[in-house]
């Protein structure tokens, strides 16, 4: 292996010979190419079926909230729909289509260069932070933004602030507004909040695609369709608002329980000019995270339940993710690698113990974890 690359000595993988990566990457390659020589007409049918669940629950729900939703039932049941529709649009649509997964199928509405999402986050911002700079650099610390957002401390080796006591508060932020915070992203906002690297003059020069993005999104949620609905405005204007939260909070949690487990590693040092491809497949196994679940948790969360897959290839349909599964879960059982998965609940629990001891400078925030690894086991005893 490229030693340039440094993984923690504290991994739960066993480190491989660079023979053994060699041939640990042919055999994830053989994985992937198994399924995308094989990509047909159950593909095009899941993702035309997507689509098609999208634009019914839009327009099913907003119809709700504009004729009915004065009604207090009828608001709730259409404004549950909305957030949903917005998940699946933004997660298990727009997400994956944005990667190119349906290229293939040469319809431009399925373009993903093309293609621009129900988000504040334009299309091509989320083309660089995202497919460029997150899935190159996965979890490399200083080069992956995602890593914290530039808001939280999510490994130790990025260097301790007094602002990072507040971590925690600012995850519930973060998850509160994540469609906002995910549109400034590509801005590194920290640069001029924090660091003093950058003006606010470049910040709103660089932002012009953001407010351009934002602009549209804020007339179409919060006065289009509450204008439309002359006498239901402010139903049809509070229900908007809270399907974006429910959008924010389901697609924030289902981003950090596959990015910031208390497995999931993160590294030092960028040598992705010398990285192999075989030790890139490597990184995304290592620094990645499932969740198990049944079919409408993996549907609802895009099929990023299964993230390890995902990082691993992106490119890949995503209704495949669950069919390759098993075959990485037992070529990583093979070489000893950590396949980190486990439910819900529990890896999101680990994500706010990671938070809670990243908060702390590095020692102190040890012995906090320590403290409630005891405290979980007392509980599960007693």
């Amino acid at each position: 292996m490229n030693m340039a690359l440094e993984f923690k000595t504290a991994s739960k993988s066993a480190h491989l010979t660079p023979e053994q990566v060699a041939e640990f990457g042919r055999r994830v390659e053989a994985i992937r190419l198994e399924v995308m020589q094989n990509l047909g007409e159950q593909d095009s049918k899941y993702i035309y079926k997507v689509r098609n669940f999208v634009r019914y629950t839009e327009i099913a729900s907003r119809s709700m909230l504009m004729f009915g939703g004065w009604i207090p039932p009828v608001w709730l049941v259409g404004t549950a729909m909305l957030g949903v529709s917005k998940i699946v649009e933004n997660m298990e649509l727009g997400h994956n289509v944005m990667h190119g997964q349906f290229d293939w199928l040469n319809d431009p509405s399925l373009r993903g260069e093309d293609y621009d999402w129900d988000n504040t986050c334009s299309g091509n911002d989320w083309r660089y932070t995202h497919n460029y700079m997150h899935h190159t650099y996965t979890n490399i610390v200083g080069k992956d933004h995602d890593v914290g957002y530039g808001i939280l401390r999510v490994s130790e080796d990025q260097k301790w602030e007094v602002r990072h006591l507040a971590n925690i508060p600012l995850a519930l932020q973060l998850m509160f507004f994540f469609q906002w915070y995910v549109g400034v992203q590509n801005l590194h906002l920290e640069d001029a909040l924090v660091y003093k690297t950058k003006t606010w003059k470049q910040v709103w020069a660089d932002a012009a695609e953001f407010r351009k993005k934002a602009k549209r999104q804020v007339l179409k949620d919060y006065v289009f369709f509450p204008a439309i609905a002359t006498i239901n405005f402010i139903p049809v204007l509070a229900g908007n608002a809270v399907a974006n939260i429910i959008r924010n909070l389901w697609s924030s949690a289902v981003i950090f329980n596959g990015h910031f487990t208390e497995d999931a590693e993160t590294f030092e040092a960028d040598n992705t000019e010398n990285e192999t491809k075989a030790e890139w497949y490597l990184r995304q196994i290592r620094g990645s995270s499932n969740f198990t679940g049944g079919k409408w948790m993996h549907f609802m969360s895009g099929n990023l339940s299964h993230q390890i897959e995902h990082h691993l290839f992106p490119d890949m349909p995503a209704n495949r993710y669950e069919e390759v599964a098993p075959k990485i879960r037992a070529l990583c059982a093979e070489y000893g690698i950590n396949y980190n998965e486990a439910n819900f609940m529990k890896q999101f629990w680990t994500v706010w113990v990671r938070l809670a001891k990243c908060s702390l400078p590095n020692d102190v925030g040890s012995h906090l974890a320590q403290a409630i690894s005891k405290l979980k086991a007392k509980l599960k005893f007693a």
